[in-house]
C-alpha cells in the first residue's frame, strides 16, 4: 500500500509540472518548482541530511551558470551581441540561405561559450533585430526563429558546462568536466551539425534566396545593413569598437578553456566562473563607468531557485521508490550490451523529458543508473545517452526543457504567434531523427576510442 508521503510527494510533483507548464497569470517556473519543494519536505520524505547533500550538487553548478549569466548580461550590456548581429548581416552578402546558417553559427557558438537559457535570452533578441532590419515576413523568420531555438539547446551537448542539469548530473555520477568532454564532444557536435542540416532540409523551401531589404552590390551591402540598424548599432561601427568586442570575447573564450582546466585539476569550476565574472564587471565598472549593481536586478537569479527546488522535488521521488521503478524496468535491458543500452537509456530520457521537463528526467535518470551496478564505462556511455535525450530528445514538445519555454514566452513578448502546430511540424521530424542518429554516433565513438 502506498504510502500518506509518497502520495503527497507524488501529487506535489504533479501539480508542480502542470503549473510549469501551464503557467497561469504568467507565473515564473520557480514559483510552482519551489511551492512544491516545500511540500515534499513537509511531506517527510527528505531528511536534512538529503538538504546538505542536494548543497553539495546543486550549489556549485548553480554558482558557475549564474556566473556565467553575468558575463552573458555583461557582454549585452557593452553592445557585444548587436555588433555581432551586425557582422553576421554583412557576412551574410544578402543571402538569405547563407544568412540562416550563420545565424545557427551564432547560436550554437554563444551556447558553448556561455549556456543554453543565456544563449536563448540573447539569440533570440538578436534574431528578431536581425530579421526585422531586412523586412522578412513573419512567415520568411520562422526558419530563422525555430532552428535558432533548436541549435541554441541543443548545443549543450558536446559540453557539460552549457547546461546547468548537465552540471548537477555530473557531480551525481562522479564525472568531471575534462573527462566529458573527451567523450562527448565530437559525437555531440556531429549531433548539432546533423540536426542543423535536417532544419535546412525542412526548411530549404521557405528561406529566402535573396534578403529583400539589402542590396546585392557588395559596396552597398554594409550602408544598406547598417541604416536599420544605426540607433542601436552606431557606437559599434568604430573600429576601436571593433577591437575591444575581440578582446572580450579573447577573454570569455580563456575563462572557458580555464574552466576545463580547473576541472581537470580538480579545482572546483565555480570558483573560475564566479571570479571571471567579477573580473568582467569590474572592468565594465572601471572602463565603460557602468556600474555593477545592475547585474542584481538583470541576472535571472529565479534558474537558481528552480535547479534547486527542482532537484529536492525529484529527491523526493527518490527516496519513495520512483529510481528503484525505474531500475527493476531497466536493468535486465541494458545491463550487458552498450549498444542497446546507449538506445534504450537515450530513449527513455528523451521521452521523460517531455512528459515531465528535463530537469527532473535526467536527474531521474541519473540517480537510476547509479543503482544498476554497472561497468565503469557502460555506466559512463548510458549517462552520456541520458544527456542526448534529455539536450536533444526534450525538443520534440515545447514544454521539454525551461529554455523553450523561456523562446516561447519572448516571442510572444515580441507579438511574434507561433504555434505549437507549426513548431511540432519540424521537430516531430527533426528530433526522433537527431536522437537516433546522436545515440548511434555516441556509441561508435566510445566502441572505438574508449570501450
Amino acid at each position: 500500500m502506498i504510502s500518506f508521503t509518497a502520495i503527497i510527494t507524488i501529487v506535489a510533483f504533479i501539480i508542480t509540472m502542470i503549473l510549469i507548464f501551464w503557467r497561469p497569470w504568467g507565473i515564473n517556473e520557480a514559483i510552482p518548482a519551489t511551492l512544491g519543494a516545500i511540500l515534499v519536505f513537509l511531506s517527510g520524505s527528505l531528511s536534512p541530511e538529503d538538504i546538505l547533500d542536494i548543497n553539495t550538487k546543486v550549489v556549485g553548478a548553480s554558482i558557475t551558470i549564474i556566473a556565467t549569466m553575468v558575463m552573458a548580461l555583461t557582454l549585452e550590456s557593452i553592445g557585444f551581441f548587436r555588433w555581432v548581429a551586425t557582422r553576421l548581416l554583412i557576412m551574410s552578402k544578402g543571402s538569405g540561405i547563407r544568412l540562416f546558417w550563420l545565424t545557427n553559427l551564432l547560436c550554437f557558438s554563444i551556447t558553448l561559450f556561455l549556456n543554453n537559457d543565456g544563449s536563448i535570452l540573447i539569440t533570440t533578441p538578436v534574431l528578431l533585430l536581425i530579421l526585422k532590419s531586412v523586412n522578412l515576413k513573419n512567415t520568411e523568420k520562422l526558419p530563422y526563429l525555430i532552428s535558432g531555438a533548436l541549435i541554441a539547446t541543443a548545443s549543450s551537448t558536446p559540453i557539460g558546462l552549457s547546461n546547468i542539469v548537465n552540471l548537477i548530473s555530473l557531480k551525481i555520477i562522479g564525472m568531471d568536466l575534462y573527462l566529458y568532454t573527451l567523450m562527448m564532444f565530437v559525437p555531440g557536435t556531429i549531433s548539432v551539425i546533423f540536426l542543423a542540416t535536417i532544419l535546412y532540409i525542412i526548411f530549404h523551401k521557405k528561406i529566402p534566396k535573396k534578403l529583400p531589404y539589402l542590396s546585392t552590390n557588395r559596396d552597398h551591402a554594409q550602408l544598406s545593413i547598417m541604416q536599420p540598424l544605426k540607433s542601436a548599432l552606431n557606437e559599434n561601427e568604430t573600429k576601436r569598437q571593433s577591437k575591444l568586442m575581440v578582446i572580450v570575447l579573447t577573454f570569455v573564450f580563456v575563462v572557458r578553456i580555464l574552466i576545463f582546466v580547473a576541472s581537470y585539476f580538480h579545482i572546483p569550476e565555480y570558483l573560475v566562473a564566479m571570479l571571471s565574472a567579477f573580473l568582467l564587471l569590474g572592468w565594465r565598472w572601471f572602463y565603460l563607468k557602468l556600474n555593477p549593481l545592475d547585474m542584481l536586478k538583470k541576472t535571472p537569479w529565479y534558474i537558481f531557485i528552480f535547479a534547486y527546488t527542482m532537484y529536492i522535488i525529484v529527491y523526493g521521488l527518490h527516496n519513495i521508490g520512483m529510481t528503484d521503478l525505474v531500475v527493476i524496468l531497466t536493468e535486465p535491458i541494458i545491463q550487458d550490451n552498450l549498444f542497446y543500452a546507449t538506445m534504450i537509456m537515450g530513449t527513455i530520457i528523451s521521452l521523460m523529458s517531455n512528459i515531465f521537463n528535463n530537469h527532473p528526467a535526467l536527474m531521474i535518470g541519473t540517480l537510476t543508473i547509479t543503482q544498476l551496478g554497472l561497468d565503469p564505462i557502460i555506466l559512463k556511455t548510458i549517462y552520456l545517452a541520458s544527456i542526448i535525450g534529455s539536450d536533444i530528445g526534450s525538443l520534440l514538445l515545447p514544454t521539454g526543457t525551461l529554455a523553450t519555454l523561456i523562446w516561447f514566452h519572448l516571442l510572444k513578448k515580441n507579438k511574434i504567434k507561433i504555434s505549437w502546430g507549426e513548431y511540432l511540424k519540424v521537430t516531430g521530424l527533426a528530433i526522433p531523427a537527431t536522437v537516433v542518429f546522436s545515440l548511434t554516433i555516441l556509441y561508435l565513438w566510445i566502441y572505438l576510442f574508449f570501450y
